[in-house]
């Protein structure tokens, strides 16, 4: 089998017509893979349930696995443009952490598949995987070192912040977000927020 280059760029649709056909592909990847995982999932059942040929799926991909890469990509551009629009607006970096929680849980609960597909990249393509994280980290760390130049939040290591914010998140996400559907985020997103503020440390008495 000759070797795929993952870093070779894809093909580019030169349609619309095109483009809607590789979306739909996508979005059946997104479905299939979120849902069966990567490895139950297929080319010939991400394309049946496309309602492409086959041979389509090859206009657009070389293989299941740039299939996945593309799916990391868009779920790191959706969900840094869904955060910046939610956050836009507020008054001071805290208020903008509250917002951003809110925006986060609701974000993957209605896209639980994208999400998925992320956590699946570990497995498949670690430098894809990592890159979607440190991507979402160099913009939180700019946004935190603005904040504490501002006096908005105390100073500290902006790097480390960045990774444990989102690890806080990420993992709220998970349990909230897929694991439990049921639960109301909105009580969840402000326990989740009173941690970010105010750590676990006992209340000083005034």
């Amino acid at each position: 089998m000759a070797h795929i280059d993952p870093a070779a760029p894809l093909p580019v649709p030169k349609t619309k017509r095109g483009e809607r056909t590789r979306q739909k592909i996508l979005d059946a990847a997104e479905r299939e893979i979120g849902v069966r995982g990567f490895s139950d999932a297929s080319i010939a059942t991400i394309t049946a349930e496309a309602e492409v040929a086959q041979g389509t799926f090859y206009l657009y991909f070389r293989s299941k696995e740039d299939v996945l890469r593309e799916l990391v990509l868009l779920m790191g551009r959706r969900l840094r443009h869904h955060l910046t629009r939610a956050i836009a607006g507020a008054p001071d970096r805290l208020s903008a952490e509250r917002k951003g929680i809110h925006a986060f849980l609701q974000f993957i609960r209605d896209n639980p598949n994208l999400y998925r597909v992320v956590a699946e990249s570990q497995f498949v393509d670690p430098a894809v995987h990592r890159a979607y994280y440190e991507e979402f980290a160099d913009g939180y760390r700019g946004g935190l070192e603005e904040a504490a130049r501002r006096g908005e939040i105390s100073p500290g290591d902006a790097e480390v912040r960045a990774w444990a914010l989102m690890g806080v998140t990420d993992m709220i996400g998970r349990r909230y977000s897929l694991y439990d559907e049921s639960v109301p985020l909105e009580a969840v997103a402000e326990a989740a927020f009173d941690f970010v503020a105010n750590g676990i440390g006992p209340k000083s008495h005034v």
